[in-house]
């Protein structure tokens, strides 16, 4: 207890330690930033010091100094930050799922700079909708006869469902009642809709007769949710777009698909599993498709809602729109996203999702070894780094059981271990996020981009000098 008291008392004041980094500091950082950096971190020596785990303070101003000034650095750096996707998964929910390309970076820095006509129609000089900045060009890519954009898929099921079917029946398969990332379930968007969820058929198995013995006078949907994030394989069956589109029109019922990481565009040509494009489910003749905007499709977050005329003016109509509605920098961006799509060819170049998800397993090894030249006599190490086959993955929880031939770094840890390599990546002031397999840290290449590769060579300079030193 002696001990601990002692190094209490030696702990500097706030204000003593303040004066002097404004001194060192002045006009650089804000003095706020600065003293609740000092607090921070004396409180935090002060716990350790009471807990046992402190047991010696800084030697001398020098060093206290130093300390405090790492601390100000981090208090004073931004929260969202530039990462570098090792993980070879594309789609990364947790990393921002999809990139988006220098055009619609050029459309948000003027949305954000300049004055827009988000709601004003140029045409007439009166307030206009913004929906129809986006609305038109939708519909010619998807041939839906209207739609409208929300700020997510979620938010556009949620809609949907509340619009159409508020305080009445909707009938969906148990097939498909999916739990999406953050244990987001149908079932409890339904319920939050205000629609009374009916299920039919079986987990593995669902016929178009389960869905007609449901309906009823208070049915108000049949709703299909393509199962993008997980597969029934074996023993199954489930009923298609257009025989829910002849029942729903037999009984007078609409009918909704939710296509969650939908695309505009067959990837099946690139290796890909066919996934139903939102052109093919909206030519099956169904009422709404929802879909998101930052999976497949390669654009910022948005849940587009695509549909019948009638029915999509209804939702619009929604007080709840306003609340899920989306802002500006959405607008602008999802806008130069979707005019890439006129034309396919430069949307597998300029759509970096796609490029990516499309890249060859012969690019990526030649992107490999290009690194592995930059790197120049560290190279010698190599026992420490070589360039292996690996597979990426997707993600978004879109074909989740399909595998991406590609190229990675492997990088074989010294004696601390894979984990500890892995988390002095996650601490460099532009993290290098990767994925460990057998006790090796790999670096897969294909989620790594062009701008990425000259910090990594300095990173990977930084991991041959540590581990040959060390």
């Amino acid at each position: 207890m002696n001990i601990k008291n002692t190094l209490l008392r030696k702990l500097p004041k706030v204000d003593l330690v303040l004066g002097e980094l404004l001194l060192v500091n002045k006009n650089k950082i804000c003095g706020a930033i600065v003293k609740s950096a000092i607090q921070d971190t004396l409180q935090s020596m002060r716990q350790d010091i009471l807990a046992g785990t402190l047991t010696e303070l800084p030697v001398d101003q020098n060093a206290w100094h130093a300390l405090f000034n790492k601390a100000i650095q981090e208090k004073n750096s931004p929260n969202l930050k530039r990462v570098i996707n090792g993980t070879g998964v594309v789609i990364h929910t947790n990393l921002g799922r999809s990139l988006l390309g220098p055009s619609s970076i050029n459309a948000l820095q003027n949305a954000g700079a300049f004055f827009t006509n988000l709601e004003f129609d140029i045409s007439t000089g009166k307030r206009g909708s913004r929906y129809s900045l986006v609305e038109e060009i939708i519909c010619e890519l998807t041939g839906a006869e209207a739609a409208i954009v929300v700020n997510n898929n979620a938010a556009a099921v949620l809609l949907s469902l509340n619009t159409l079917s508020f305080n009445k029946e909707s009938i969906v398969s148990r097939g498909q009642l999916v739990e999406i990332g953050g244990s987001f379930r149908i079932p409890d968007v339904m319920s939050r809709s205000g629609a009374h969820m009916v299920e039919v058929g079986a987990t593995n198995r669902t016929h178009l007769l389960d869905y007609e013995n449901a309906i009823t006078e208070e049915t108000g949907l049949l709703l299909k949710v393509h199962t993008s994030n997980f597969r029934v394989i074996g023993f199954t069956s489930e009923v298609s777009a257009e025989d829910l589109v002849v029942l729903g029109k037999k009984h007078k019922v609409a009918v909704m698909e939710d296509l969650g990481s939908g695309s505009l565009m067959d990837l099946s040509p690139f290796g890909l599993p066919k996934e139903p494009t939102v052109q093919e489910i909206v030519s099956a003749g169904v009422d709404v498709v929802t879909f998101s905007g930052d999976k497949l499709l390669g654009g910022p977050q948005a849940g587009i809602i695509v549909g019948k005329k009638d029915v999509i003016e209804r939702i619009k109509r929604n007080p709840m729109n306003r609340a899920l509605r989306i802002d500006k920098f959405t607008l602008a961006s999802l806008e130069s996203v979707l005019r890439e799509y006129y034309d396919f060819d430069v949307a597998l170049e300029s759509v970096p999702t796609l490029a990516m998800l499309t890249a060859d397993s012969v690019f990526l090894e030649k992107k490999g070894r290009r690194i592995l030249r930059r790197l120049g006599k560290t190279c010698e190490y190599k026992d420490l780094i070589a360039l292996e086959k690996t597979v990426s993955r997707v993600g978004g929880g879109a074909m989740p059981e399909h595998g991406l031939d590609s190229w990675a770094l492997v990088l074989t840890p010294g004696t601390d271990g894979a984990s500890s390599l892995e988390s002095w990546f996650r601490s460099l002031s532009i993290p290098l996020i990767v994925r460990i397999e057998n006790e090796k840290v790999v670096i897969d290449l294909r989620t790594i981009l062009e701008d990425d590769i000259s910090e990594l060579v300095i990173i990977l300079e930084q991991y041959l000098r540590r581990e040959y030193t060390g």
